[in-house]
């Protein structure tokens, strides 16, 4: 079997990739040309697959990549991912996260129509939450340009799926991390704060609003639902979340007392960390992935921060052992 990941060098990408290489997949990355390309996440894996240069702004470059590789799964995972940067690169956002979804698609369509796509949806598409917990049927209604991208994402999924009977599905992942999460997002924000200020490095971390809650899960585990999605007989949608809810306050107290630290000693309010428009609160129901998938979630949240914050007291450590030296 053979796959092609698009965005194989973030998060998600990288620990796809590890699960199908495990299960005998030939794998093929997508990555974009640039100036400053970071394959950090999947050094350890580089000898093991391919990496093809194409762009979710070039139909044509997707179109080429297709015919190179002619996959049999296709996972879509490339976006303009962090949120707040959705505000200050809204159009932006909407050429990759939703047209850009739409050039994938109609490449996979020209090329390997018989090919089985998978399309990262979000939890944030819920945005103002309808109802509590969130199904796949509630209601849409996104509070950022990545919502409502991701939101566009989602329904053109569809829309081909119906159109062209393509099996194309979208898991519509809650928040998951690891700690190969970019430092920007919240979670490893927190737990590289709490490795430097024990280490001495800072004093202080300044968030924004310590009561938005959300359902977090492990990046390793939910990798595994979007692998699950695509060995189905019948296309279709999915929930993927824990079922439990925590707020950034709970993320901050159990990273500080893991290394035995007071978070409420360290932690300061910084209203440029707030968002326009907050999205309060999400919680997934993940019922029908659990019975039609037959997945479970496996690290819980505290396993989680603690396993962040671990692996960040190692970095730096590290660091501070052998600083980096400027060029």
């Amino acid at each position: 079997m053979k796959a092609l990941i698009t965005g194989i060098t973030g998060q998600d990408g990288s620990y796809l990739a590890e699960l199908l290489l495990s299960k005998g997949y030939e794998v093929a990355g997508m990555v974009r040309r640039s100036s400053t390309e970071n394959f950090e996440r999947i050094d350890h894996l580089r000898d093991r697959i391919t990496l093809h240069q194409a762009d979710l702004l070039d139909e044509l470059s997707l179109i080429e990549l297709m015919e190179e590789v002619m996959p049999d799964e296709i996972y879509n995972l490339a976006a303009m991912s962090f949120v707040p940067t959705s505000w200050s690169q809204p159009m932006l956002t909407g050429e990759f996260t939703a047209i850009g979804v739409t050039r994938v698609l109609d490449a996979m369509r020209r090329v390997c129509p018989k090919a089985k796509f998978y399309q990262a949806s979000s939890s944030e598409m819920f945005g103002k939450v309808r109802e509590v917990p969130q199904t796949e049927l509630t209601p849409f209604h996104p509070r950022s340009p990545y919502g409502v991208s991701k939101v566009y994402g989602h329904f053109i999924t569809v829309n081909y799926r119906e159109s062209y009977d393509l099996f194309a599905v979208s898991g519509i992942l809650f928040n998951h991390e690891s700690p190969r999460r970019g430092l920007e997002f919240v979670t490893r924000k927190v737990t590289d704060g709490v490795a430097r200020i024990k280490q001495g490095l800072q004093t202080e971390l300044a968030m924004g609003n310590l009561d938005s809650r959300r359902d977090w899960g492990f990046a390793g585990d939910y990798v595994d639902a979007m692998w699950r999605m695509l060995q189905q007989d019948e296309a279709d949608d999915f929930v993927v979340a824990t079922g439990q809810m925590h707020s950034v306050r709970d993320l901050c107290r159990v990273a500080f007392e893991h290394v035995g630290l007071d978070y409420e000693k360290h932690i300061v309010t910084d209203p440029a960390f707030l968002r326009p428009a907050e999205v309060d609160q999400l919680l997934g129901d993940g019922t029908k992935a659990r019975q039609e998938l037959g997945w479970e979630p496996r690290v819980s949240f505290e396993q989680l921060v603690k396993m962040m914050v671990d692996a960040d007291m190692d970095r730096v450590t590290r660091e501070q052992a052998f600083p980096k030296v400027a060029p």
